[in-house]
């Protein structure tokens, strides 16, 4: 499979098959891919769609600070693993072709992307909705597939589609996950051996919230207290946050309700974690 490079020819190529009676499903991604971002192109075509896959290592959502230039990236090896996993079209821009000059216009989100990840990350979730916009704009998907595993990110991108009327249907993909429960995570390479062995402290941490949730616990308080002794067991784990809030608004709850999101950030090292679990009163089988 050819890779296209220019957003002239990847829109000729998704005109041509829409033209066919195609839907067209849109997989943004940066690369470096694995087992989650296989899973976003397996269910785009189980789903029927013509499946567009994006690589594309977005600057404008890394801060001054952040990993931009050592950020992984094999291009040959990730067309491979999406050619397998079903892709019909590898859309893989220059920086140069998205932002040919500089990018003075940007999409914001507000209150969704202030906090969580976004007080860390201050300008992440901007940068992301604008390369998400663009991407929008070039491909003109019918559906979009994104992993729940970035739990803020698909709340924000859902509220931008509804805001600015993008006629796309967004689809979350549930959490792919290691034998240990560790989420799969281009990031995951920047461990160490022993950074590595505790990083599965963020899946066991969700499962105690999602047992005394299941046992009756509705305080926030209570249910975050115990995750912190959790995390205070492994030498390595460094917190950066545990919040509960609702799945929509992502705003933080004190007292659960039948439906509620865990979101934790955990630092080891240099390589910062993220995972969550929504809480539903019914039994639930984890993500």
């Amino acid at each position: 499979m050819s890779v296209i490079r220019t957003i002239a020819e990847v829109r000729n190529k998704v005109k041509k098959n829409r033209a066919l009676g195609q839907s067209i499903a849109l997989v943004p991604t940066m690369g470096y891919l694995h087992q989650g971002h296989l899973q976003l192109i397996k269910s785009a075509k189980r789903d029927g769609h013509y499946t567009v896959v994006s690589i594309f290592v977005n600057p404008l959502q890394f801060g001054p600070k952040e990993d931009f230039a050592s950020y992984p990236r094999d291009l040959e090896r990730d067309v491979k693993l999406a050619v397998d996993a079903g892709a019909d079209v590898i859309f893989a821009p220059e920086v140069q072709e998205m932002y040919p000059i500089p990018c003075l216009t940007g999409v914001e989100v507000q209150q969704l992307g202030n906090w969580l990840c976004g007080k860390s990350r201050p300008g992440h979730f901007n940068g992301v909705c604008t390369v998400v916009s663009k991407l929008f704009n070039i491909v003109q998907p019918d559906w979009a597939y994104f992993g729940e595993k970035d739990a803020q990110q698909l709340a924000i991108i859902r509220k931008m589609v509804f805001d600015l009327n993008y006629p796309v249907e967004v689809v979350g993909v549930p959490i792919v996950r290691e034998e240990d429960g560790l989420a799969r995570s281009s990031r995951n390479i920047f461990l160490n051996q022993s950074e590595r062995e505790q990083a599965p402290v963020l899946w066991r941490a969700l499962q105690i919230a999602q047992g005394m949730y299941f046992q009756g616990e509705r305080e926030s308080a209570e249910i975050k207290n115990a995750m912190l002794t959790e995390f205070g067991k492994s030498s390595l784990a460094k917190v950066d946050y545990i919040e509960i809030v609702d799945t929509i608004n992502l705003q933080p709850i004190t007292q659960l309700g039948s439906k509620a999101l865990v979101a934790v950030a955990v630092r080891f090292g240099q390589t910062r974690l993220i995972d969550n679990l929504t809480l539903v009163e019914e039994k639930c089988t984890g993500q």
